[in-house]
């Protein structure tokens, strides 16, 4: 479920107000709530400077919160409920926070009682937000260790900026604080609890070094992958196995681009096991970009022709289905986490070449990737082969990479570049999905009855047309990427 939440403070004395004067609100007043929450952490605060917590609260159990994001005040999050006894946290909600936690062991860290004032805000379809006010006490043993109040303004689906503004303008007029989205168990933890997690790295500028270069760039991704993969787990969001994908990808690639200011030993170990990952990763992200391809494009075909292919679809969804089934069985091998703790430790601590000077390490470095970009393009023939635009479209998505990481010391010029090859790659990635589908349609329908034959030859000549269209605009895009990677050679 996700959690759209506005949180300000509330000085002493502070009252809910009357929203019987928000236009078409019906304000409806809960009853008085008290309850005791326990929140559970490792020592080191590891959920709490994700942004995550996992608590236990007296009447509704346990629940673990993801780490969120802030749209305007408003922190968004998802939120999962799960059964269970209070004396240990269940083992799925562990699962759960895998990767933040990486086999450290929890306890309970913060307990909290409080005090709630609720009132419900409905709208003539439904409830649209429902405000509190908590008095927070803060428990240390048997005492007390600090109170604080606070106003929560929690947005249900459907619920407008209307809704918001109106709500917020009340709670203001009404003495009602500034926006502050720290959630009640950071500021009960203190300080430690908001310190950045393990693997935030400062973006470089001009003045850094190689190493503080390889450090941002390395956690950059190995950050995305340890956020994403809790929603993996989920199962709700392809878009949460696609960021897992192009983490895993990129850092391959940047540990191969860097390899020669890094642990050899220690980088090709951690390049091997994310090839490992990234053929789960990459059976599932397929099928699903495969399956959503084809289905997209049938929509365009007449009825009967869509009815015939929906059975090599069918086909399609329960392979989609299976490669699902094997990654969420990886990502609970103690193998994989053991990787997460190699990929953390190798950008934190890149290795001892890493002291070169940055400029020309980047440089160098930078100028390799468009190097081998370039020669797989002057090896084109006329018209290229599928295959061996293949090629190109990863040799510009390695540039890419390499041009992003040197753009923070190397400036515009090299972030063009890197738009530049992104654009490349864009493009004969829609030539890549077509040639994958034009070829799983050849297969698929190779002994089928005639009506499904005909109908998939029928899509395939859809597809083809979207492989013949990117394969117009190729030049194009490689035309603007030469003119940006001469600007960065000046």
């Amino acid at each position: 479920m996700r959690e759209r939440e506005l949180k300000l403070a509330a000085p002493d004395g502070f009252r809910l107000p009357d929203f019987g004067r928000v236009d078409g609100v019906e304000a409806v007043a809960g009853e008085a709530q008290q309850f005791r929450t326990t929140y559970w952490d490792s020592e080191d605060l590891r959920l709490a400077r994700w942004g995550c917590s996992l608590r236990h609260r007296g009447g509704e159990g346990w629940t673990v919160k993801l780490p969120g994001e802030l749209a305007g005040d408003l922190l968004v999050r998802t939120e999962i409920p799960f059964p269970g006894p209070a004396s240990r946290p269940p083992r799925a909600a562990l699962q759960l926070l895998t990767a933040f936690l990486r086999g450290t062991p929890v306890h309970p860290m913060a307990k909290l009682r409080t005090s709630r004032q609720p009132v419900e805000l409905r709208l003539p379809g439904g409830a649209a937000a429902t405000v509190t006010l908590d008095d927070v006490t803060i428990l240390d043993g048997s005492g007390t260790a600090g109170r604080f109040r606070e106003v929560e303004v929690e947005l249900r689906d459907g619920a407008g900026d209307e809704v918001l503004d109106a709500v917020r303008g009340r709670l203001a007029a009404s003495g009602a604080g500034a926006a502050d989205p720290t959630p009640k168990h950071v500021r009960a933890l203190g300080e430690r609890a908001q310190e950045p997690p393990e693997v935030e790295v400062p973006e470089p500028g001009p003045g850094s070094s190689t190493a503080d270069v390889i450090r941002w760039t390395l956690a950059s991704s190995v950050r995305r992958l340890i956020l994403h993969d809790p929603l993996v787990r989920l199962g709700e969001d392809p878009e949460a196995v696609h960021q897992c994908r192009v983490a895993t990808r990129r850092l391959r690639s940047d540990l191969a681009s860097f390899g020669a200011h890094l642990d050899a030993g220690r980088a090709e170990s951690v390049r091997g096991e994310l090839k490992w990952l990234a053929g789960a990763l990459g059976a599932l992200r397929d099928a699903e970009v495969l399956l959503d391809l084809l289905s997209r494009s049938a929509g365009g075909l007449l009825e009967a022709d869509r009815e015939a292919v929906a059975s090599p679809l069918e086909l399609l969804a329960q392979r989609r289905d299976r490669a699902r089934a094997q990654l969420e069985e990886l990502v609970r091998q103690k193998r994989y986490v053991a990787l997460l703790d190699a990929a953390v430790r190798t950008a934190l601590d890149p290795g001892p070449g890493a002291g070169a000077p940055v400029q020309e390490a980047l440089r160098v470095i930078l100028e390799a990737s468009w190097g081998r970009l370039e020669r797989a393009v002057d090896r084109l023939e006329d018209p290229p082969s599928d295959e061996a635009l293949h090629t190109v479209r990863i040799r510009a998505k390695r540039c890419r990479y390499a041009a992003e990481a040197a753009a923070p010391v190397l400036g515009k010029p090299a972030a063009r570049l890197a738009k530049r090859a992104e654009a490349i790659q864009e493009v004969l990635g829609e030539h890549q999905d077509a040639v994958v589908a034009e070829a799983w349609l050849r297969e698929a329908s190779r002994d089928a009855p005639g009506p499904v034959a005909f109908a998939a030859g029928r899509l395939a000549a859809t597809i083809a047309g979207r492989r013949d269209q990117a394969r117009r605009r190729f030049p194009d895009k490689w035309r603007r990427a030469v003119r940006a990677a001469e600007k960065v050679a000046r």
